[in-house]
């Protein structure tokens, strides 16, 4: 009897030795399986899957318009990963000049005809008829990149694809083409219009794709763009801008208000404001002649204007600014009331052709009292205010001199 059970005991040692082994068995085949590396390899070729124009005939007006929509079947890297794709952009054809256009992780990426405008200039079309040098169609070469995750190492690369972009040539007659009529702007930044729709600053097309005016900045202040007058839900931040690909004028930041206008950093006075949607620039520049005048501008020099100085290595210009009107932003200075004249001059360089106090008193003019006879040898205007920036006026067909 004792033999039995001792058997019997000795059975169920092994039996349960024979589980612990296979499970440890076991055990170790998960760790096997839990331990494989899947690495992920290219395999098959990219491509784009789109049909392509053509030639690709681009209108300024149209610079919202889809250029193209690139398409392309999923790349294959053999196992379950993330792929990133990059859309890549060459003028050369070679690529050794690459520009990433953008990326996704879906299985499309468009370009706008304003994208495509923008790739024409940097490919140097024009579509000026006189410019015999500078062709008016060429090609910009596309390509897609497909990498894995986090290791941007693992890569595919389809092969090239040209686009042929023709700019139609100007025949001189059809006008500044844009998609709007004009932009507008208000804003403290903007103290001639300020925040209301009462007096906006109005950014007429003055150019294929190109918005452009004369217009006051004051320091420290913001302001919006609005593609309608009157209303505020057009408004066009400066990160709108931003996301939209604009190189934006070192003058300007965000705000970072609770509309994220922009912000106006230079120094207060009348600049040229244009906005390039072809270039995708916001830049600033000297005021530019817009109106009918006698001359393009007027010249400033002397003592008292203190950017000019009595030499002609950096007058102040003062543009045309409308029917017969000169006007301009201008530093004036007036200590203990010496070092305070300055002369106007019609012709830059030119010291015969200025014009003094008496030349305006005599056919007419009023002036504002803080302008009055210097009473020196050339009888030049004195300043007589408080040193600091104006805007300064000369109406000709008012025959006013005024500052503000």
């Amino acid at each position: 009897m004792k033999d039995i059970n001792k058997n019997i005991k000795t059975m169920k040692t092994l039996k349960l030795l024979a589980l612990m082994l296979l499970a440890a068995v076991s055990f170790n085949s998960c760790e096997s399986d839990d331990s494989l590396t899947y690495i992920a390899q290219p395999s098959g070729e990219l491509s784009f899957s789109n049909s392509f124009l053509a030639e690709y005939i681009l209108i300024p007006s149209a610079s919202s318009n889809l250029g193209e929509r690139f398409t392309w079947s999923d790349a294959n890297f053999e196992t379950p990963t993330n792929v990133n794709y990059e859309l890549q952009k060459s003028i050369t054809g070679d690529f050794s000049d690459m520009e990433v256009v953008g990326t996704t992780s879906q299985n499309e990426y468009a370009v706008t005809i304003g994208d495509l405008l923008q790739f024409a200039a940097e490919a140097g079309l024009d579509n000026d008829p006189e410019t015999v040098d500078i062709p008016n169609t060429g090609s910009v070469y596309f390509r897609l990149r497909a990498s894995v995750g986090a290791d941007s190492s693992i890569e595919m690369i389809s092969p090239s694809q040209a686009l042929t972009l023709v700019l139609p040539e100007s025949t001189g007659e059809e006008g500044a083409v844009c998609e709007l009529d004009q932009l507008w702007a208000v804003g403290a930044g903007l103290p001639d219009a300020g925040w209301g729709w009462t007096t906006p600053v109005s950014l007429p097309c003055t150019g294929n794709g190109i918005y452009s005016w004369n217009v006051n900045l004051l320091n420290s202040e913001s302001f919006r763009f609005f593609t309608s007058e009157g209303d505020w839900d057009s408004g066009l931040n400066f990160p709108h801008y931003v996301e939209e690909g604009y190189t934006i004028d070192e003058n300007f930041e965000d705000a970072l208000d609770e509309d994220n206008n922009f912000r106006f950093i230079g120094e207060t006075g009348f600049y040229s404001l244009v906005v390039n949607t072809v270039e995708k620039t916001i830049t600033i520049g000297d005021p530019q002649s817009t109106g009918n005048c006698e001359f393009d501008q007027l010249w400033v020099l002397g003592a008292g204007a203190t950017d000019a100085g009595w030499g002609w290595n950096s007058p102040v210009k003062l543009a045309c600014t409308g029917e017969g009107v000169y006007s301009g932003s201008i530093n004036l200075q007036n200590i203990d009331g010496t070092e305070n004249n300055f002369r106007f001059f019609t012709t830059e360089g030119d010291w015969a052709s200025g014009q003094n106090f008496p030349y305006f008193a005599d056919a007419g003019y009023t002036f504002s009292e803080t302008l009055v006879n210097a009473e020196d040898d050339d009888s030049n205007f004195a300043f007589t205010g408080t040193t600091g920036t104006y805007f300064i006026t000369i109406d000709t067909v008012a025959l006013t001199i005024t500052l503000e």
